[in-house]
């Protein structure tokens, strides 16, 4: 049984600020997947970039202090894989794939649409592109999808679906390439252990509502839907702070 963990730090450097990376890279897990980690490799101290006991593997954006995925493993990976291999999406550094013995893991970072029309469509074509890529794989092996996909799927997945229902996040043509992606043959594992509303994952800092538990469940791990029964929990980790995200998990028999 192992333990696969991925959250959105808003900045890897804050986090450790902060003293959270401390919490986190304590934990229990195979694997830690991390977005928006906003450095360069240059930028990060030696406890970022090679913690104790785990190989770490990193993707950063062109921009400096923007975007940027990476992955602690107890194990080295037998492949890395950076990007999509599309250079308007990876020089944005959102995808970062692991592939193991047993397992295929992708740690994906996808864009906020919010901005304006131009960042909606950039967003909405790199799921398509996205999409396609899984079309396109042919392996007997679990393939596990997670990160923050900037998007609650379904109404029990936001604190106030009916004022939100024209913003990016819960717009209908978002929602249905979360669809696309179930029909796909992938599964929400968090929703095979607990179909209760109030489960969230990211809160806006600025209007306090952690506090008040105003949020959005925007962060998942899907599975394909031939290993479901390899899946042995998945869950929230509400009590760890540090970013306007919280961490989250499952268990895989592997």
């Amino acid at each position: 049984m192992i333990k696969l963990l991925s959250w959105n730090v808003n900045g890897i450097r804050a986090l450790d600020r902060k003293g959270e990376f401390d919490k986190i890279i304590s934990q229990d897990f195979f694997v830690l997947s991390l977005q928006e980690t906003k450095s360069q490799e240059s930028d990060l101290n030696s406890k970022l970039l090679n913690p104790i006991g785990y190989s770490s593997f990193f993707f950063s954006a062109e921009k400096k202090g923007y975007s940027g995925v990476c992955a602690y493993s107890k194990i080295k990976p037998l492949k890395v894989s950076r990007g999509l291999g599309i250079d308007i999406y990876d020089k944005e550094a959102r995808v970062l794939i692991l592939e193991y013995d047993k397992f295929i893991l992708f740690n994906i970072y996808f864009p906020n649409g919010k901005k304006d029309q131009v960042r909606l469509k950039y967003k909405l074509d790199f799921y398509r592109e996205f999409l396609n890529y899984l079309k396109l794989m042919k392996t007997d092996k679990t393939i596990v999808i997670t990160g923050d996909f900037n998007t609650a799927h379904e109404e029990i997945d936001l604190a106030r679906p009916k004022e939100n229902s024209k913003f990016s996040g819960f717009l209908p043509e978002e929602r249905s390439l979360l669809d696309e992606l179930i029909n796909l043959g992938f599964v929400d594992s968090f929703r095979l252990f607990n179909k209760n509303g109030g489960n969230y994952t990211w809160w806006d800092l600025k209007t306090s509502a952690r506090e008040r538990n105003v949020g959005w469940r925007i962060d998942y791990f899907f599975i394909d839907k031939k290993s479901v029964s390899k899946l042995k929990d998945a869950f929230i980790l509400k009590d760890i702070f540090g970013s306007d995200h919280c961490p989250i998990g499952i268990s895989l028999e592997v």
